[in-house]
């Protein structure tokens, strides 16, 4: 009986075949679309972890989350859900596990779903929190390059509505694969927390002013001062949005009205591929 009803829900964010568009219940226009919580979700310290299930529960109509594969890869979550009504395609980095990292797992996860959805013509949201690739030689050996671009890949061939919301780290490679401006996505918003950098201020200190840090008097408080000046200079979102890889930073209470609004406007997207019998996808 749980699966029955677990398939009925599922079948209702899907249309009819991959020529329809996805089905858009009724949803009659709220005066304030605001959500006040999201502004003190994000810790202020950037190493303290969150659940990326509460910013989605906050952004989507309430109660309208499905998640899938919950329990493979679970430093990623996708899932399907209902914004003013519409379906839409959920893919969030989750700080609570491995703070997020992409790793093996979570790139085919996710490229799996976003080629899913793709197929349906149902429209994409990506939450980013993303602080790199997991390291380590086994996940080396084992190809994390060829299974990261199958994500990659996954988001540069959809058509559908694409649009990202970085809440905190964009990190290096994996800013790019998780639906950057660079790979094709409509539109970027960003949390004024957004870090959007080649990689942590931390470690980009260490290596950028290795010699001026070892030559000081206190290499511990230099070392600091270095962090903090890189923090205020390149790991925010105004420099990205300054080069138009961002298209707004918002503050966290205003994205479900902004992603209402940017879903509404993409709803008659126009994207067509190459003609070609199809692309060569890493496998």
């Amino acid at each position: 009986m749980v699966c029955i009803q677990q398939l009925k829900q599922l079948l209702s964010y899907m249309p009819q075949n991959c020529e329809e568009a996805a089905p858009a219940l009724p949803y009659p226009p709220q005066a304030d679309e605001s959500r006040p919580a999201l502004d003190t979700l994000i810790p202020d310290n950037a190493n303290q972890p969150y659940d990326i299930r509460e910013v989605i529960e906050g952004l989507i109509d309430a109660g309208s989350f499905m998640e899938v594969h919950q329990n493979f890869a679970e430093n990623i979550v996708v899932g399907f859900a209902r914004l003013a009504g519409r379906s839409i395609g959920i893919v969030g980095n989750q700080p609570a596990v491995l703070a997020g990292v992409l790793d093996i797992n979570a790139s085919t996860k996710a490229a799996r779903f976003v080629r899913f959805c793709d197929s349906f013509n149902i429209p994409l949201l990506v939450l980013e929190d993303v602080p790199g690739f997991l390291p380590g030689t086994d996940q080396e050996w084992r190809g994390i390059i060829t299974n990261g671009a199958k994500l990659l890949y996954a988001f540069c061939e959809a058509t559908v509505p694409r649009i990202t919301v970085i809440t905190r780290k964009a990190y290096g490679g994996a800013y790019d694969v998780m639906n950057s401006k660079h790979i094709g996505a409509d539109l970027n918003f960003a949390w004024p927390t957004a870090e959007i950098a080649v990689m942590g201020a931390k470690g980009a200190a260490e290596i950028i002013f290795k010699r001026e840090i070892a030559q000081a008097d206190d290499p511990e408080a230099k070392l600091q001062e270095k962090v903090d000046d890189y923090q205020q200079k390149f790991a925010t979102p105004y420099r990205a949005a300054h080069r138009g890889f961002v298209d707004e930073v918002i503050m966290p209470s205003q994205t479900r009205q902004k992603l209402i609004r940017a879903f509404k406007m993409l709803e008659n997207k126009v994207d067509t591929l190459p003609r070609k019998k199809h692309g060569n996808i890493p496998l």
